[in-house]
């Protein structure tokens, strides 16, 4: 027992996650080694269980994951992602319980085209992120990529949109996030949808 955590949390979320990262894998948005995936355990401390680093995505395992504290290092298990920190500060920051970061083409094409942030508006879609489908614009800001979680995560904090669950990170990928980790997977999957869209305009 962990901070109230049990191995029995820990090994169920991990399920969790091997699942969600399998069914991202399959769509390609997760290729060799690369996304993380996270679900909050606990918020007082903050520990979430995010998917080991160095693992292929579309075959993990119950035990590929690590437990992790509100700064992103490892509290029990292996390797965490070199994103864990971000996880976190996400998770703190927009109370979420789950995070998901995939690497999609369309993100980083979009992200590329668009530095200053991809407006949607008028799409039926917009309302699998809480949004109404017409007379308002949605904002999926961008920001710039680094190596460092802080500064990449004063980043997020900085350009963030309440009304949109998640942000695209220049040349690298697009982070999600939502109550659970389905709203999470349908987040990521509607996000996604909106990106390919206007990929195609």
């Amino acid at each position: 027992m962990t901070d109230g955590i049990s191995a029995l949390d820990i090994e169920e979320a991990g399920a969790v996650l091997a699942a969600e990262s399998a069914r991202f894998a399959s769509f390609g948005w997760m290729r060799g080694t690369s996304g993380n995936l996270s679900v909050v355990l606990s918020r007082d401390p903050l520990r979430l269980a995010v998917t080991a680093s160095g693992h292929d995505k579309g075959e993990l395992t119950p035990a590929d994951v690590v437990l992790v504290d509100g700064q992103g290092a490892a509290v029990q298990g292996g390797k965490p992602s070199a994103e864990a920190e971000l996880h976190a500060r996400v998770a703190a920051l927009t109370g979420a319980g789950a995070v998901v970061h995939v690497h999609t083409v369309a993100s980083v094409a979009m992200g590329h085209r668009h530095p200053g942030g991809i407006v949607f508006q008028d799409l039926e879609m917009l309302k699998g992120v809480g949004q109404p489908a017409h007379g308002v614009e949605v904002t999926l800001p961008v920001i710039a990529n680094s190596q460092d979680m802080k500064e990449l995560g004063d980043r997020l904090e900085a350009a963030r949109d309440p009304r949109m669950p998640a942000v695209v990170v220049a040349g690298h990928g697009l982070y999600v996030w939502g109550g659970h980790p389905r709203q999470a997977r349908h987040h990521t999957e509607v996000v996604e949808w909106l990106l390919e869209l206007e990929l195609t305009r």
